[in-house]
């Protein structure tokens, strides 16, 4: 039976440290779904089909990797596609603290979905998507924070 995952996020955009959670993720599943969702409480700079094209720039070529967006519950999706295992990625102790906080929720919701939470690695750990988005308003060079050979 195959190992599947879904890699939840707004992505936007999908940074160098998504795709570290991302590569790490693969090495315990043989899929991972990378799901682009709407977050309503974050305001967005990209739009989703943007998004998308992102995250499948910086996954080209990775076998074992899907795309998708979705726009209704994270559990609902898993159902939806019959996966079992939800990958999150925390930078800090405040991600951690978020995180638990939705996986408790999602736990209580489907008690058959597991979230697996990877901590970035260190190098990674200064990268969010806000602060990308910070940069990218005022011009700056982004291109430490995103994958490489990533177009934005």
């Amino acid at each position: 039976m195959k190992r599947i995952a879904l890699f939840p996020g707004s992505f936007d955009p999908f940074t160098a440290g998504h795709l570290n959670i991302l590569k790490r993720a693969l090495t315990m599943f043989d899929e991972v779904v990378v799901a682009a969702g709407v977050n309503q409480d974050k305001r967005g700079l990209f739009d989703m089909d943007k998004r998308l094209d992102i995250i499948r720039q910086a996954t080209a070529g990775m076998e074992g990797v899907r795309v998708i967006q979705y726009s209704n519950l994270t559990i609902d999706i898993c159902r939806e596609l019959g996966i079992k295992h939800i990958v999150r990625g925390v930078r800090n102790m405040i991600d951690f603290e978020t995180e638990r906080s939705i996986a408790d929720a999602n736990r209580r919701l489907a008690p058959e979905i597991e979230t697996i939470i990877i901590p970035t690695a260190q190098e990674f750990a200064h990268i969010s998507s806000s602060a990308v988005r910070d940069i990218l308003r005022h011009g700056g060079d982004y291109s430490a924070f995103i994958p490489e050979g990533v177009k934005l």
